[in-house]
């Protein structure tokens, strides 16, 4: 990621942070509409996991300008994620899922940069997830 991909996606987010809640049930929303396979893996109650999401959302996105020190917490939620059953090739379902959401908060502001930015920021970070959870590199956007 350049520090302009950085400053977008930090810029951006932002921008999404007052709808956080709405946006999360987006995220949840898309995310089960397009794998309904892994909605077995949530809680029937989603209030808290939204609420865990915007709160995990937020300090990657702060800490993207040092990413090294995110890394330790994103290797220890990939770990976590694995005890919930999730598989390598639920990280790309994710990130479109969340790149749909953002889209769709983002509105006009939602341009083929900030596109690009949120895409190199959760490619980064899911092949990361995904090495740590699983001892390889995979694609993941």
């Amino acid at each position: 990621m350049t520090p302009e991909q950085v400053t977008l996606v930090q810029q951006s987010f932002s921008k999404v942070a007052p709808i956080a809640d709405q946006a999360a049930v987006m995220f949840y929303d898309r995310l089960f509409e397009v794998a309904p396979q892994v909605r077995a893996m949530f809680p029937g109650d989603m209030s808290e996991q939204r609420k865990k999401l915007m709160a995990t959302l937020a300090v990657v996105v702060n800490g993207l300008s040092n990413l090294e020190a995110v890394l330790p917490a994103a290797a220890a939620l990939a770990q976590r994620h694995v005890a919930y059953g999730a598989k390598p090739e639920h990280y790309p379902v994710v990130g479109s899922a969340l790149l749909w959401t953002l889209e769709k908060g983002l509105g006009e502001a939602w341009t083929s940069d900030v596109a690009e930015a949120w895409s190199a920021a959760y490619g980064t970070l899911s092949a990361f997830m995904i090495e740590q959870a699983y001892g390889r590199r995979e694609a993941a956007e």
